[in-house]
Formats: structure tokens, C-alpha cells, sequence
């Protein structure tokens, strides 16, 4: 033993190679196995010599290897530990230590001997590392040196191959050759491939046949039939063997299953299930609807399946359309345009069903495509009636009389029956009730006057209902443009008020006027200035024309007095281009002031009206409070009497001054203002005379004018009424019930004289006369209500 730790802690690395070698050939002696080496060094002496020589050893090694899964009652001897110093006498204690040592291996502390007490299993664990020690038994001191020694575990076919990785699933496509590599299965034998042949392992197939085969090596599954076809099997179950010792009798054998599936290849064309189609269609139908579906059936799966529809011959190519439904894989057949009973009542359609997809190693199957035939028949409904066009332009004049025909529309009914037509117009697109339209000639007129510069733009709607269903009707736009006429008089943009100073030099610029016109004519608006006739030659002011539209005042003179005359009145004519050509008057206010040699404005009332400077403040404070005086005497008057008169007046709610008009109708008062004729208050024979304007100078008195007015019916108001009647009598959606009363002219003169005399007023009276500034602009708003052109003076 000293000799052996000699060599491992320093001798040649031969020699201590040599005695490893000895050592593992002596146990394999042992086992029964001869060694090359100890027959080359007993044929030598001197080998011989030398193995005597290096066999003196502290240990002595009986066995190496155990089988494992000993399953005997008895424990497993495994080998003997020995010492050159020991006598047999007992005097040597061995001690076994290291892996498994007490567990699961056991020493006789006396002899030596080792015994394995647990069953072994070299799949759980291959070799153990045991440390050996001899002690004095007496003194418990080291008699060797500690060494160590491995206990190897020899395997013996106790595991079965086993599929790690199953059971399997594989796929193949359908009508694959002999030979096609589907997918390959492994098995593992957990026994010691380097010992004899517990883990080599051979495969076999034992479900399956003779669609699949296994290599017995490498374990993989091939295609052993052709033409294999999916849509007559799809799924096979195959079981594979794996048997380790080569497959020889008294192997352990594994299997697992493997699922092979078909994959679809495209090997069969579509087929039309019918060869003839019969469909119903409404003519009514929107674009883009579902006339009806067909069904090409295709035995293939997934893309192989797909399907492409086209219409591919027929009368009805460009009525119709087909297109595929990717979910069903169905054909849609649709509207692609607008259908008509009465032009067309049937149609027919060839429609063709095709792989989109081809395999090029089954076109000798024949055409991948097939064909069948659609008969559609249009369905006739009752329609609405149709205008000749879609839509109607118009144009006309803003002054075209009253019940002028603009336009004809023309409807019909698409129907066979061809029902006669009702026209009418959608009053929500008429509210000012412009417009009305003849109901059994379609013939579009004008109800009231037309202004463009009030609406320019009328759109409305013409129905057209059948007689014998009004829920069938049409409409259609009608668009009408009012033409521009002139009859509008330009107008100052705004009321000109100018100052000028006293001392304003003659030809000096003292205003820029502009005007407006609503006309619009084609050619542009252009506005014409110049004085009026009256004050054509007035030698203070001239006007200059700039051809833009605007016009300047200058003065024509200098040294202007604030006291001789503070203001001037300049009328201006303002005229268009227009045919006819519209003007009218406009009065420039010009106020002269008083101003500082800056030129600013001081002051520009009359100093008649002014204070005298000399006025001390004592004297102003005098005025004031006689004036506060004089003002709570008329305060205290006026209360007086009107306490005095206070229980002759009545309730403002009985107030029945504006009864007192006495006419011959008995109606209901103001409020009845249907119950009388306005027309019969006026006095045809009676003129009245227009009163000279107070704010004018002298010099310009010249401009005002006896203007004779006198009151008469007008025609268009009766031509109005009268369109208005025609209108009411032929319009269908009118209640039965409506009426038009009218009241005749009641004479020249009227019987209750005049109403009242503003010039006899008196203040001893106490009678009160409010109710005569109420009545006049009440008698002007009723009179502008029927047309009548008069001022106030003709109330």
C-alpha cells in the first residue's frame, strides 16, 4: 500500500501506469477474463522479475464490477480489502467511507470483505467513490495511508426503447409517389450502449400497412401506395416498435402511435350541382341587390376549393353581375343596373365556376371549370310617375305679371296602365307661395310678384301623383333664377350731414357722397350726380360728377354768415344707367359753423340763440329757479284736473275709441279686419294738396310740389285675388271648406263724413282725442295691406 501511494505521489509515469495496468488486469483475472499484458511479462523473466517486484502492494483488488438489480436475500459480496501488515490476528480495523458506505455498501471491519446491501441500478447511478482505511485496532493510529478505489456498476437489459417525443402527427399531401419521406420517430433505451446490444434498437411497423413503411435504422415513415386520395380517406392511425438487442428474441420493445393526415391537393374540378337556374327579380330593385346565389360544388378544401364566377355569355352581361361570396364560396348574382318591366321582361345569363388555383400535374384531369345557365324574369310593380328630365331650370323676369306660364313639366306613369297625372307643388319648398302649378297640364306659374333683390333663388319641388294611387308619386327639382330688371332708384348710402366753416373759400371740397342701387344690372352699375333742376343754378354750392360712382360738393362762393343762414339744404339727383333709367332725390344737409383760424369747428348754432356773455351768475340762478317754479305750477294744474276727470274716464281694457268708425258692415271691429272693405273708406274724387316743406329756404321753396293722389283699386290685387281663387279650386290637398269673400266698392263718398277735425280742436273740451294719432298709422298699415299707394293724407 506504501509502495502504491509511492507511485501516485511521485514515481514514472510508466511505472505507475504499468501497476494501474496490473491492477485492472488482475481483476479482470479475477472475473475470468486474461490479460495481454501479464502474458507479455510472464514470458520474460525479467518482466517477471519486474512484476514480482512492482505486485508487492498494500491492497489487494478482488472485483471491480457488480451487476446491477441483484435481487437475491442475500448481501452482494463485491471484493476484499486487504494490508501486507495484516497478521490475521485481528489487530486490523478496515474502514470503508466515500460514496454510498454504510447505505449502500458495507465492509467487515476484520476481513475486508465488501458487500453491497441495496439493490443497484445503473441507470440511476454508474460508479461509486469509495476511500479505504486500515487503523490499529488497539491504538486507532493510520496503518496505511487513506486510498481510493471506484466500484463500477455493470448493466444488464432491464429498460425498454421508449418514444420520448409521441405519439406523433404528421401529413402528407394526397397522391404523394412511393417513398415520400413523411416524418421520422425516435426511441431511446436508457441501458449502456457501449455493453453488448441492450440499447441498440431496430423499428418495425405493426398498423399501417401497406399504406406507410419505417426504416428499421433511422425510423423514418414513408409512403408505401400511390395514388392516395384524400376525399376517399383522410386520417390513418399508424403504430410503430421499437426493440432494442437488434431486435433478437428475448429484446424489450416501446411503441407510440402516429397520426397521419392527408393534405388536400387540387385534383378535382367544380361541378354544377343544376344545370338550369330560375330566378324572379322586381323591377324596383335598388342597385347593387341579390337577384339570387348559384353553387358549384368542389370536392377540394381550403384554396383548392376557391371559386371565381363570371358571366360569360347572355343578353343580360351588362344588367346583371356576379361575384363570389368568399365565406360559402358561393356566386351572388346582382343588379348592376336599373330594370324595367316594361322595356325588358326577362333575361338569360351563362355563368362559369373556376379554380382560380391549378395544379399543373392534374390538368390531364380535364378543365378545372364548368358552366350553367340563369333564367331571371323581372317582376312588374306599380312605379311612380317620371318627369321627361331630372331637373328644371328657369329663368325669368323679376316683372312678369301675375299668372304667367314659366314652364311645362311633363310626367307619365311607367306602368302599362299609364294612370293620369296630378301635378302639385311641395309647399315646404314654396313658403312664400310664389308659384303654383296647373294640376292636370303641369303648367308652372307665377301667384305673386317676384322681387330679386328680395329672393333671387326660388327652388321648389313639383309633385306628380297617379289619380287612381296617390301613394305612387314623383318629384323632380325645379330651379328657377329672377332675372333682373331696374326698378330700383340709387339712394344715398347713408343720411349726409356736412360743417363748414364761415370763412370756407369758393371752390373748396366740403362733401363726398356715394349711392347705392339693389339693381343689378349686366353691364355694371353706374350712378349719374348733378343738382337738381331747382337747384341747378345755386350760387352756393355746385356739384362735381366722378364717374366712380361718387360725386363731390364744392362751394361756390366765399364768406358764409352763421347769423344770415345757418343751414342749406342742397337736393341732389342721383340716377342709373338702367332701361329704363331710375332716379330720385337726395337732400345734403350742410351746417355753417363758426371756426378758429385753425380751421376747427367752435360753434355752429345761431347766435340769436345764444347768452349774453354779460350774464352774471346771479342772474342765471334767478332764471333757473323761476323756471323751476313756473314747472311745479303746470304739475300741480295737471294733477288738479286730472283728478277732476278721473270718474268720467274707463277702463283701458273698455276702451272703445278705436270703434268709433261707423261703417255699414256689422263686423266684429278692428280686430275683424276680414270683415270689411279698406277699399270703401277711400274717396276716389277727393285730391288732396302736398304742404310746402318747412325745413327749406326760400331760395329752394321751388322744389316742393303739388302732387295729386288719388285712391284706386289695383289691378294686380284683383288679378292676385283672382289666381289666388284658381288656385284654391284646383288644388287636391285644399280642404273642401275653404271660401273667398269679397266686398264691393261702396260708392264715391262716405256717409259718415269725416272722422274728425284736427283744427277744431279745443282745449275747453273734455272730450279726449288721443285716439287720432293711434288710428292714422293703423288706417296707413290696412291700406298698405291692399295695395293702396296714398300717404297719410289720404286717411
Amino acid at each position: 500500500m506504501r509502495n502504491f501511494n509511492r507511485m501516485r505521489n511521485g514515481e514514472s509515469n510508466l511505472r505507475f501506469s504499468v501497476y494501474c495496468m496490473l491492477l485492472l488486469d488482475l481483476t479482470n483475472t479475477a472475473c475470468g477474463f486474461s490479460s495481454p499484458l501479464i502474458r507479455e511479462l510472464d514470458g520474460n523473466s525479467e518482466n517477471r522479475q519486474l512484476l514480482h517486484h512492482r505486485l508487492k502492494r498494500s491492497w489487494v483488488w478482488n472485483q471491480f464490477f457488480v451487476l446491477e438489480e441483484y435481487t437475491g436475500t442475500d448481501p452482494l459480496y463485491v471484493g476484499k480489502l486487504h494490508s501486507d501488515m495484516d497478521k490475521g490476528d485481528g489487530s486490523i480495523k478496515y474502514i470503508l467511507s466515500g460514496d454510498g458506505a454504510g447505505t449502500m455498501f458495507t465492509i467487515d471491519d476484520t476481513t475486508g470483505d465488501i458487500h453491497a446491501i441495496q439493490r443497484l441500478d445503473r441507470e440511476e447511478r454508474s460508479q461509486y467513490t469509495l476511500r479505504a482505511q486500515a487503523l490499529d485496532r488497539r491504538t486507532s493510529r493510520p496503518m496505511e495511508p487513506e486510498s481510493e478505489f471506484i466500484i463500477k456498476i455493470q448493466d444488464i437489459n432491464d429498460n425498454e426503447p421508449k418514444f420520448l417525443d409521441g405519439p406523433y402527427t404528421a401529413s402528407v399531401p394526397e397522391m404523394s409517389p412511393v417513398g415520400t419521406s413523411i416524418i421520422q420517430v425516435s426511441a431511446t433505451d436508457a441501458d449502456d450502449p457501449t455493453y453488448g446490444s441492450s440499447a441498440r434498437v431496430v423499428y418495425s411497423i405493426l398498423q399501417g400497412q401497406p399504406y406507410f413503411s419505417v426504416d428499421s435504422k433511422t425510423g423514418i415513415i414513408r409512403t408505401a401506395l400511390t395514388n392516395m386520395d384524400r376525399e376517399a380517406r383522410e386520417y390513418y392511425e399508424v403504430i410503430i416498435q421499437a426493440k432494442d438487442m437488434g431486435g433478437q428474441l428475448g429484446g424489450l420493445a416501446g411503441t407510440t402511435t402516429v397520426n397521419i393526415t392527408l393534405s388536400d391537393v387540387n385534383d378535382n374540378p367544380p361541378r354544377f350541382p343544376q344545370k338550369h337556374y330560375q330566378m324572379n327579380v322586381l323591377e324596383s330593385s335598388p342597385m347593387n341587390s341579390t337577384v339570387g346565389r348559384v353553387l358549384a360544388m368542389d370536392l377540394d378544401e381550403g384554396v383548392n376549393a376557391e371559386m371565381k364566377y363570371t358571366i360569360i355569355d347572355g343578353d343580360g352581361t351588362d344588367v346583371f353581375d356576379v361575384s363570389t361570396d368568399p365565406t360559402y364560396q358561393v356566386g351572388v348574382i346582382t343588379v348592376k343596373r336599373p330594370l324595367n318591366f316594361e322595356s325588358k321582361k326577362s333575361y338569360t345569363l351563362k355563368i362559369e365556376g373556376a379554380n382560380p388555383h391549378l395544379e399543373v400535374r392534374f390538368l390531364n384531369l380535364g378543365p378545372f371549370r364548368d358552366t350553367t345557365s340563369v333564367h331571371i324574369n323581372v317582376e312588374d310593380v306599380d312605379e311612380p310617375p317620371g318627369f321627361e328630365s331630372n331637373f328644371y331650370f328657369v329663368e325669368v323676369s323679376e316683372d312678369v305679371d301675375l299668372g304667367t306660364t314659366i314652364q311645362i313639366l311633363s310626367a307619365r306613369d311607367p306602368d302599362a296602365a299609364n294612370n293620369s297625372i296630378r301635378y302639385s307643388i311641395d309647399r315646404n319648398s314654396d313658403p312664400g307661395r310664389y308659384f303654383y302649378v296647373d294640376i292636370t297640364t303641369g303648367a308652372l306659374m307665377t301667384a305673386r310678384p317676384l322681387d330679386r333683390e328680395e329672393v333671387s333663388w326660388h327652388n321648389i319641388t313639383i309633385l306628380a301623383m297617379e289619380m287612381n294611387n296617390p301613394s305612387q308619386i314623383g318629384s323632380v327639382p325645379v330651379m328657377i333664377k329672377v332675372l333682373d330688371v331696374n326698378d330700383n332708384a340709387p339712394i344715398f348710402t347713408k343720411f349726409y350731414e356736412t360743417f363748414m366753416c364761415e370763412n370756407a373759400k369758393s371752390g373748396q371740397l366740403i362733401q363726398t357722397v356715394s349711392a347705392i342701387d339693389q339693381d343689378d344690372p349686366q353691364e355694371g352699375k353706374h350712378i349719374h350726380y348733378s343738382l337738381a333742376p331747382e337747384a341747378a343754378n345755386n350760387p352756393n354750392f355746385t356739384l362735381r360728377d366722378n364717374q366712380d360712382n361718387t360725386a363731390w360738393i364744392f362751394t361756390r362762393r366765399s364768406g358764409f354768415r352763421q347769423a344770415e343762414q345757418s343751414t342749406f339744404f342742397i337736393p341732389i339727383l342721383i340716377s342709373d344707367n338702367g332701361q329704363p333709367m331710375m332716379s330720385s332725390t337726395s337732400t345734403l344737409t350742410i351746417q355753417v359753423c363758426s371756426c378758429d383760424d385753425d380751421g376747427d369747428i367752435m360753434s355752429c348754432n345761431a347766435e340769436s340763440y345764444t347768452l349774453p356773455i354779460s350774464l352774471s351768475r346771479g342772474a342765471l340762478i334767478a332764471i333757473l329757479a323761476c323756471i323751476f317754479v313756473l314747472l311745479v305750477l303746470v304739475l300741480l294744474i295737471l294733477s288738479m284736473r286730472r283728478h277732476r276727470k278721473q270718474p268720467y274716464t274707463i277702463d283701458e281694457d273698455d276702451n272703445v275709441h278705436e270703434n268709433i268708425v261707423r261703417y255699414d258692415d256689422e263686423g266684429g271691429g278692428e280686430e275683424d279686419t276680414e270683415a270689411f272693405d279698406i277699399a270703401a273708406m277711400w274717396n276716389p274724387r277727393e285730391a288732396h294738396v302736398g304742404k310746402s316743406r318747412q325745413d327749406m329756404q326760400p331760395e329752394i321753396e321751388s322744389l316742393s310740389r303739388y302732387v295729386p293722389q288719388t285712391c284706386m283699386i289695383n289691378n294686380n290685387v284683383h288679378s292676385y285675388m283672382l289666381s289666388k281663387l284658381y288656385e284654391a279650386d284646383t288644388d287636391v290637398c285644399s280642404p273642401p271648406f275653404d271660401s273667398l269673400q269679397t266686398y264691393m266698392f261702396e260708392g264715391e263718398g262716405s256717409v259718415a263724413q269725416s272722422l274728425s277735425s284736427l283744427q277744431s280742436f279745443s282745449t275747453d273740451s273734455d272730450q279726449s282725442y288721443d285716439y287720432l294719432t293711434d288710428w292714422g298709422p293703423r288706417f296707413k298699415k290696412l291700406a298698405e295691406m291692399y295695395g293702396a299707394k296714398n300717404d297719410n293724407s289720404s286717411l
